[in-house]
């Protein structure tokens, strides 16, 4: 996983991946609950389930731009940096989780989290 998110992410080292995994499977952690949090931990690499599921669930779930918001004022990284870290790290999320498991994982997540997995935020028409 952290290869991946260093190719994607273009990190020029192995530690700066390794901090953007740390930080947003972190805040990851904190959004997800139920199932999709168990199957999803059960996909990852050991370690980075072990961060993921280290969090104890927030009460208030965030959107995903509230989500970004609170990962730069954690990690202290601008908007932009923050967001990117998130779509490289949700990008190898997605392909070890696989299309079925992220669907479920998005649709357990408020809005805005769909772009981050680099999808479209389709919302049902009124």
């Amino acid at each position: 996983m952290l290869e991946k998110v260093r190719y994607e992410g273009a990190y020029p080292t192995r530690e700066k991946a390794d901090e953007a995994v740390r930080l947003v499977l972190a805040g990851l952690g904190r959004q997800l609950t139920g199932d999709e949090r168990v199957a999803l931990a059960a996909c990852l690499p050991l370690e980075a389930a072990r961060v993921l599921t280290a969090q104890i669930p927030d009460t208030q779930p965030l959107t995903g731009w509230d989500f970004v918001k609170d990962l730069a004022a954690r990690n202290g990284a601008s908007l932009a940096t923050t967001r990117w870290d998130t779509g490289s790290v949700f990008s190898a999320v997605a392909a070890h989780a696989g299309p079925d498991l992220t669907a479920r994982i998005l649709r357990r997540l408020p809005t805005g989290y769909a772009l981050l997995f680099g999808r479209a935020e389709l919302t049902p028409a009124p």
